[in-house]
């Protein structure tokens, strides 16, 4: 099967790509919801180098699920959401909870963009997909997750299909493997491990596009800089293994410890995963250029990385 096929029980995406000038240009001040993830730091750095006045909110000052919370933000005219439900095994166990967020609490933000005027950034997932292809992920290949927490990320997809016939002005970019210098991430997690033990081993049948926050920001800022609206793909060049990446990790910070490729199977988890979720990269280098490769972004990264 290819990535464009249409699989049974499949829908194929239909929110509109992203194109350049569907929108204003960036305009500030800028509100970050999610102010307490990874993501939101990354961009609250990329615009205090770029001199946009920018606020982040955490959850006791913005509550996205509630439309009374929301009605704060009043006077941003950009908006970036970077509260999301994130943990991929618990969604199994509470679905309805991560739909909530995902979905549900995404219409209350869209709500307030589209009566406001606001430009609404918002983030998605490669777990929408079933992993069965074999070439990246187009923008408008099917969506089938294989997951609750795939499920639920499709359903803001839908709730954004809606609101875009209605008038939302957004910018939505479907990421994968998300990393940062801090929070809880992969690298930094295998950066501890690597440094107490003498072996790890990673599954290397999973394959995707790792993205580093600080890619994922500036490469979101660009896209806003030339006014783009619809859906698009935003992650770090080239694609891997968790394997691969794991053996990257150890190997730029000269640590001693093995890495030992295994199969999914060996470490069994709630949540399947997709095992091949590389996305399409076209439309967004069509738009602000080649992203960097994710050699390249993990090698930055791991020189600012924090205790």
């Amino acid at each position: 099967m290819s990535a464009s096929d249409p699989t049974p029980q499949s829908v194929r995406s239909v929110l509109p790509a992203a194109r350049a000038g569907a929108g204003e240009p960036l305009r500030g001040p800028v509100a970050i919801v999610g102010g307490g993830g990874m993501l939101a730091r990354a961009f609250l750095e990329q615009l205090g180098e770029r001199r946009v006045e920018a606020r982040a909110f955490g959850r006791a000052e913005v509550d996205i699920t509630s439309a009374s919370s929301v009605a704060s933000l009043k006077g941003y005219p950009t908006i970036i959401n970077g509260a999301a439900w994130t943990n991929v095994d618990g969604a199994e166990a509470d679905e309805a909870g991560a739909t909530r967020l995902n979905a549900a609490a995404l219409g209350v933000l869209a709500d307030h963009c589209r009566a406001t005027g606001a430009t609404l950034v918002h983030f998605g997932t490669d777990y929408v997909f079933s992993g069965n292809a074999t070439q990246p992920y187009a923008l408008d290949a099917p969506i089938q997750p294989v997951n609750a927490y795939g499920r639920s990320k499709a359903a803001g997809e839908e709730v954004l299909r809606d609101q875009i016939q209605r008038g939302l002005k957004v910018l939505y970019a479907r990421t994968s493997w998300l990393y940062a210098p801090w929070g809880k991430n992969f690298v930094r997690t295998i950066a501890a491990a690597s440094a107490t033990r003498p072996e790890l081993r990673v599954v290397n049948d999973q394959r995707g596009r790792p993205t580093s926050s600080l890619t994922l920001a500036r490469a979101t800022l660009a896209m806003l800089d030339r006014g783009a609206q619809g859906v698009t793909h935003l992650t770090d060049g080239g694609e891997c293994t968790w394997f691969d990446l794991a053996a990257a990790i150890v190997q730029d910070l000269g640590r001693s410890c093995r890495v030992s490729a295994c199969a999914s199977s060996e470490f069994p988890r709630p949540a399947a995963r997709p095992a091949y979720s590389v996305l399409d990269l076209s439309n967004a280098e069509s738009l602000i250029g080649d992203m960097p490769h994710w050699r390249e972004a993990l090698s930055e990264t791991l020189r600012q990385l924090e205790p």
